[in-house]
């Protein structure tokens, strides 16, 4: 295998039949003569019994899941898990774990299972939890961890270390890593929580620090690329089916009955795509990714005419990033933008009910009833449900794994099914979208049997993006961030 530094930012190497490792950084990229020391795991009794524990350090995972007979074999990451040499001494290891940006179901999952992760299997005591996200480090109290306080965090939502958006200051954060004697960082956040974890690792790499920066990815939207999923995503759509329920009772216990629910989605409508394939209850699911209009032939208002007078009742799933173009200028500032850099969005939910009523209500074709339903919050804040658990274990344990091995400037990720660690700028870089010329989106619009919303020169301009001849699984759900968001400076992180 030949080796060559194809970007700053990431190691990459080339091998036969167009093979690709994009590989993550290594402490002895720039520390080269650090000692090695053999991996505890070997007179663990848990691991005694297991054949081949140890991840061979060529074994890598691939991007791509379908491939062709005669295509490349194209983009891998390596593998997650314990290596037969660590390069910290257990009793050496000062550890500290931060969360930052908003919550998720399985943030407490993941900080219980990093310290247990740490003291089980590498016989590390001494971990901090830092308090109330990046701005932590410098302006609040560190929180010591050990299993016995995090024993039963994992039955509670939100994060027993607290969290904040905004807050990084590169150099305040290291000189804190530096004065703290910290040798291990584990950050949980989404892609603006891990741009800076990506920043803090290049100045520990500048400074020579023998420091290790994991990051581990957390969006409940989903929105994250090249991963198969966040953890949080299968709790969220399991908990978003209750309100669509609930609405659903509501609006077939009355004449002309409409539920409306509003899930999160800022940019994607993961959550609402895939809560509205589970319920089997709802008439009509609206994304951001896929534009709708209401008034005319086609429109919305028209689609729920129709529906109520064939079934008397009808539910309506809406992302909260869904119709803001929809939304009037006296009604939205798009300039206005939280402390993480998010764009801030109006209500929705809120406002398409109202246009609803408003509608019927001039027309006086149908009297109807209308419930709004916003589950937001009390889905962010739940406990994460028993797969969730599972992979937050994988996820935190597989970090612990990559930090003991030396590795650094990564991401702890599910790709094809396999733990792999992903270079930060691969997480980053784009933002996992709902593709509405996917299949995926096409089951849904065949569930609902809801119109796609499109109008004539839509489709004709869908019909000219040349598509290959069949959809390689290599981030093909993944489209750039928009331009807002692309242009968020570097200090509007999480």
């Amino acid at each position: 295998m030949a080796s060559s530094d194809g970007d700053s930012k990431m190691k990459i190497v080339h091998g036969p039949a167009g093979y690709i490792l994009e590989d993550v950084p290594h402490l002895t990229d720039y520390a080269p003569d650090l000692p090695t020391y053999p991996n505890p795991l070997r007179s663990n009794p848990a691991y005694s019994v297991v054949k081949q524990y140890f991840v061979h350090m060529d074994d890598t995972v691939p991007q791509k899941v379908v491939v062709h007979k005669d295509s490349p074999r194209g983009v891998h990451f390596r593998r997650a898990g314990p290596r037969q040499k660590v390069y910290f001494k257990s009793d050496d290891v000062r550890a500290c774990i931060v969360t930052c940006g908003g919550l998720c179901p399985g943030l407490n999952t993941v900080i219980r299972e990093i310290v247990c992760g740490l003291s089980y299997m590498y016989g590390v005591n001494k971990v901090l939890g830092i308090d109330g996200g990046y701005r932590g480090f410098y302006a609040k109290n560190t929180i010591t961890l050990t299993p016995k306080v995090v024993n039963d965090i994992h039955k509670r939502g939100g994060t027993i270390l607290g969290t904040s958006r905004g807050g990084h200051d590169t150099g305040k954060i290291v000189d804190s890593i530096q004065d703290r004697g910290i040798n291990q960082v584990y950050i949980i956040g989404g892609d603006g929580t891990q741009r800076g974890a990506a920043v803090i690792y290049e100045e520990v790499k500048r400074r020579g620090l023998k420091v290790a920066i994991a990051g581990i990815p957390k969006t409940i939207d989903n929105d994250i690329p090249v991963i198969d999923k966040s953890f949080g995503f299968d709790t969220a759509v399991e908990e978003a089916q209750r309100a669509i329920n609930a609405a659903h009772v509501e609006a077939e216990s009355v004449e002309n009955g409409i539920g409306v629910v509003k899930l999160m989605g800022r940019y994607c409508g993961f959550i609402a795509m895939y809560a509205t394939l589970a319920s089997r209850d709802v008439d009509c699911c609206l994304i951001p990714e896929s534009p709708f209009f209401l008034e005319g032939k086609g429109g919305l208002f028209e689609f729920i005419q129709r529906r109520l007078k064939e079934n008397g009742h009808m539910v309506i799933v809406i992302a909260e990033g869904a119709g803001q173009d929809l939304l009037t200028e006296s009604l939205q500032d798009m300039h206005q933008k939280d402390a993480s850099g998010n764009k801030l969005l109006q209500d929705v939910g809120l406002w398409i009910s109202h246009r609803i009523k408003d509608h019927f209500a001039k027309t006086n074709k149908l009297a109807i009833t209308l419930k709004y339903i916003d589950p937001t919050y009390m889905i962010r804040a739940i406990p994460s449900n028993a797969s969730d658990n599972v992979y937050c274990t994988l996820l935190a344990q597989s970090a612990v794994h990559g930090a003991m091995a030396g590795y650094t400037g990564f991401t702890s990720g599910l790709v094809n099914g396999r733990q792999t660690y992903i270079p930060f700028n691969r997480i980053t870089e784009k933002m996992n979208k709902v593709v509405i010329t996917d299949r995926m989106w096409a089951r849904l619009l065949s569930s609902t049997n809801q119109p796609s919303f499109l109008d004539p020169k839509d489709v004709e301009e869908a019909s000219k993006v040349e598509q290959p001849p069949t959809q390689l699984l290599e981030g093909d759900n993944c489209k750039n961030l928009d331009e807002a968001h692309k242009e968020e400076p570097l200090t509007q992180l999480l």
